[in-house]
């Protein structure tokens, strides 16, 4: 077996040990918190349980900073980073992280943009290298960018056969129009060819600054040997200004939209919802509690005893809550016979005007407060979880001491914020409907 193969091997190993020596409570965790003089945040957290080191690395920049006109632009440069920089081509770059055994990767979203490496210790020098190479440096060659190209759209062609992608496509643009967040994170096959490389660069060079960029370490690094690597590849980093983002709200649901798509399937899709919150609105709390009770919390949720177990209806109905930046989405999803979707969406909505119109039970907010606080720890039990975790907070400005004031927050909820916050969000009447079936067969009343 080649060297990079055991390599491989033993980085897998020592990450699932990592679950079973990790401290299990939130308030265990130690995180040093410092801004370097280029403006680069960093996060550290140490545990010498195991010699492996996670990075994450988020940068203020996705969705909301590109045009309709080249929408999926952000999603084209996560993609490309890996993928060839100035002094390494693609090909190296796949070699040298294989060699070491390690994973380094880049996603975008409508917020930002997250680059991760996954590394053991001993070969953490090397990791960081290729990461800050990555960061600063992409090349953006043609030849990647239109093999990248073909690949997302064939990417997204390929999941036109899916109905739950079409209903989501349909969903998101119904909430959230013209605003960013409507569109697709790559964009759409016709954005796509719109981008050239050009664009690349210039929102590479416009957005990767260091005083744009969150950097999380978690794992066996002392703080002297995370901000002696940090300073050696990322303290070099020249910081610039940034373009002004727009502040652009999503808008309040004030009518019912319907839309139907017609494939022949043998079960219907359904996807009903609202607008939903930013994630630093106050009421955040309160909706996870009520998203928990009508549908977020299993097979104990009321739309689950009801769709499922009392009218068996559907294997699975849940709600989610989705919240970002400037907006959110609150969404009901299931899959349904064609010939009884009109009854499904009829006892969705009679449970959406239920949980509106008559409190909570003591006993579905004690559970729900239970599930929130009690599965909260198992966001930090992995070296990968905290490092995400630890980001994500700075990101949304949320505290380092927000693993203690998490369970606060959530205990702090009453039954009179369930009803006020279920009447100010949800609606029986206005909502967006999005219906993927055998309309034939469906007949939609709605």
């Amino acid at each position: 077996m080649k060297n990079r193969e055991l390599k491989r091997i033993l980085l897998g190993c020592l990450l699932f040990a990592a679950f079973c020596v990790l401290p299990r409570e939130a308030s265990a965790l130690n995180v040093d918190r410092s801004v370097l003089p280029n403006g680069l945040v960093v996060l550290h957290s140490e545990n010498q349980g195991l010699p492996i080191v996670m990075v994450t690395v988020v940068i203020n920049a996705g969705q909301l900073d590109e045009a309709k006109e080249q929408a999926g632009l952000a999603n084209l440069v996560a993609e490309l980073l890996s993928e060839g920089t100035e002094s390494r081509s693609s090909r190296d770059i796949s070699e040298d992280i294989d060699f070491i055994g390690a994973s380094l990767g880049a996603s975008a979203s409508g917020d930002c943009i997250t680059v991760t490496l996954s590394v053991l210790k001993k070969d953490a020098d090397k990791g960081f290298e290729l990461l800050s190479d990555v960061l600063r440096n992409p090349a953006f060659r043609q030849e990647e960018i239109e093999r990248k190209r073909e690949r997302i759209k064939g990417f997204l062609r390929q999941r036109e056969e899916e109905p739950s992608f079409l209903a989501g496509r349909a969903f998101i643009k119904e909430i959230f129009g013209e605003h960013p967040y409507g569109r697709l994170v790559e964009g759409s096959p016709d954005s796509i060819d719109r981008i050239k490389r050009d664009d690349l660069i210039k929102f590479h060079s416009e957005y990767f600054l260091p005083n744009n960029t969150i950097l999380s370490v978690a794992g066996d690094l002392t703080s002297e040997e995370a901000h002696g690597l940090i300073k050696r590849y990322l303290g070099g980093w020249k910081k610039a200004d940034t373009p002004p983002r727009l502040a652009r709200r999503v808008g309040e649901q004030k009518r019912k939209r319907v839309v139907t798509i017609d494939k022949d399937l043998t079960q219907a899709n359904v996807l009903l919802g609202h607008p939903g919150i930013s994630r630093d609105n106050p009421d955040y709390y309160a909706v996870s509690v009520l998203n928990y009770i009508l549908g977020g919390g299993g097979f104990s949720s009321r739309l689950m005893q009801s769709v499922r177990d009392r009218m068996g209806l559907a294997y699975d109905v849940h709600s989610f809550s989705a919240s970002y930046k400037e907006g959110g989405a609150f969404e009901i999803v299931l899959q349904t016979k064609n010939e009884s979707a009109n009854t499904a969406i009829g006892e969705v909505l009679k449970q959406v005007e239920r949980i509106r119109n008559e409190q909570v039970s003591d006993q579905e907010l004690s559970d729900a407060k239970s599930y929130l606080t009690g599965s909260f720890p198992r966001k930090l039990d992995t070296n990968r979880k905290i490092a995400d975790f630890l980001a994500s907070v700075e990101f949304l400005a949320l505290g380092l001491d927000y693993p203690e004031k998490y369970p606060q927050y959530i205990n702090s909820v009453t039954k009179e914020d369930v009803l006020r916050v279920a009447r100010k969000y949800l609606n029986a009447e206005a909502y967006v409907l999005v219906v993927v079936a055998d309309q034939k067969k469906t007949i939609l009343k709605y």
